[in-house]
């Protein structure tokens, strides 16, 4: 029996307050019907004293208090499933927004997931290339594990994740691409011009069709950015679990997210924590960031990469800096490369993928752990020296220092640099970084084995 209440009280933004409930459950889902017949939905945010606070998923304006009816609907949101979702694109409520016919469910699912026993968690040890140098030579993402980008305001975190999603693939290791690999993409508050180049993108490439795609514009309800998440999240658990799946899921822009929690939460009249963003975002986050994984016994696997948008470069903001913590690593995006017209701009030193060690050398060529070791340190002495060329001049440099000098140079220019349709294989990364390493003298190469060096190295 649904109940239905005429006691709407208040309306103060995306909020909806209702007196005199009964038996109304908290996430439960609300229909409210305006004087003129139209209806608009919400889900229950709170619940004190007979009285509840709906959360509006459509626009509230044009709401009456007096002539509005709330129906409370007795279940939770849930969003319909099937194999079928691939190749399609849908808006942030779950709705078809490619003007193809509505999919037929297999099953509804709760958006919020099921909770998962952490002992039935299976550890992640798989390789997935992306094609990218930076990423699969030195930040290497690893199958179930949740790795973010760190990017900021005009830098081409877009066209990065793009690249990502059209190359990433699972590779075993003898080299053979393993099948049944999928891609969730979702997109909350961007433009109209970004979901144009995202769509066009999928489909100039043929990637469309192993991905399901969410998109919530900037003029779409606020509050369709606080569920988006949850639903592609859960498309992806359907995929991974009961279709055996390797589901990558990329979530842009987690900023735009918070900043949808925040202006909720300020409609909530709550007590602001950091920089105005509620005391709960860490645990909202988590509930985001946590669904990634692989499970014993299930052969499917859920991948992400959440990107987020630094407001001011500001790495210690509390976005990225909860973010952090919940992750296994972060890619940061680097302006200063930007500047210099290299693309993708990797900062490689402050990046980390904290579980690459557990593929690399292991489900990858014997001396990716090595050389990645080895690059990383001439790199960082490379970009040392040339600190230290400003301040003394090179005529100062031992020939050594000039060798490091060289290689920063073209690591940045070779290794980096990759052009956006350039799908590199993890052994043609691992083969330009000993092309590289070829500038400096052997007697450096402190960090590689002799028995590698011998095997691998450039010869002349």
């Amino acid at each position: 029996m649904l109940k239905q209440y005429k006691t709407i009280t208040e309306v103060s933004g995306p909020l909806v307050i209702v007196e005199g409930i009964k038996d109304v459950k908290y996430e439960e889902m609300v229909e409210v019907e305006l004087q003129d017949g139209s209806r608009r939905r919400g889900r229950v945010l709170e619940i004190s004293d007979k009285k509840a606070v709906v959360q509006m998923f459509e626009d509230s304006q044009g709401l009456e208090v007096k002539n509005s009816k709330a129906t409370f609907l007795g279940k939770t949101m849930e969003i319909g499933v099937s194999k079928d979702m691939l190749g399609r694109v849908f808006d942030g409520g779950g709705k078809a927004k490619d003007s193809l016919p509505e999919i037929i469910a297999e099953k509804k699912l709760n958006i919020n997931g099921a909770p998962l026993n952490p002992y039935s968690r299976d550890f992640p040890n798989d390789f997935i290339q992306t094609g990218i140098s930076t990423i699969d030579g030195l930040n290497t993402l690893v199958r179930g594990q949740k790795l973010p980008i760190f990017s900021g305001s005009g830098l081409p975190h877009s066209e990065f994740v793009a690249q990502i999603a059209r190359q990433a693939k699972v590779v075993k290791p003898d080299g053979m691409e393993e099948g049944n690999f999928a891609v969730v993409f979702a997109a909350m508050g961007i433009t109209f011009e970004e979901s144009e180049f995202f769509i066009n993108q999928f489909r100039e490439t043929g990637a469309i069709e192993r991905a399901v795609m969410y998109i919530n514009l900037a003029d779409d309800p606020v509050v369709e950015r606080i569920t988006l998440p949850r639903i592609a999240l859960t498309t992806a658990e359907f995929l991974a679990y009961e279709k055996g799946m390797h589901v990558l899921v990329i979530l842009t822009d987690l900023t735009n997210y918070c900043e949808a929690l925040r202006e909720v939460s300020a409609a909530r009249k709550e007590i602001p924590g950091r920089r105005g963003y509620p005391g709960y975002l860490y645990t909202d986050l988590s509930t985001i960031y946590e669904r990634a994984g692989r499970i014993k016994g299930k052969p499917g696997s859920i991948t992400q990469i959440p990107v987020l948008t630094m407001p001011e470069d500001d790495k210690t903001h509390p976005i990225p800096d909860l973010t952090g913590y919940i992750t296994e690593g972060q890619l940061m995006l680097s302006r200063d490369l930007h500047r210099r017209g290299i693309y993708p701009p990797a900062d490689v030193l402050p990046s980390l993928s904290r579980l690459a060690q557990k593929v690399m050398s292991k489900k990858t060529r014997e001396d990716h752990s090595g050389i990645f070791n080895q690059l990383y340190a001439a790199y960082a002495r490379g970009k040392e020296v040339k600190e230290l060329a400003v301040i003394l001049g090179e005529a100062s440099l031992s020939d050594t220092d000039k060798s490091y000098m060289l290689f920063a140079d073209r690591f940045e220019d070779q290794f980096i640099r990759q052009s956006p349709d350039d799908d590199r294989g993890i052994n043609e990364t691992l083969d330009l970084g000993w092309k590289l390493l070829s500038v400096l003298p052997k007697s450096e190469l402190k960090r590689l084995k002799p028995e590698h060096i011998e095997k691998y190295w450039p010869k002349k």
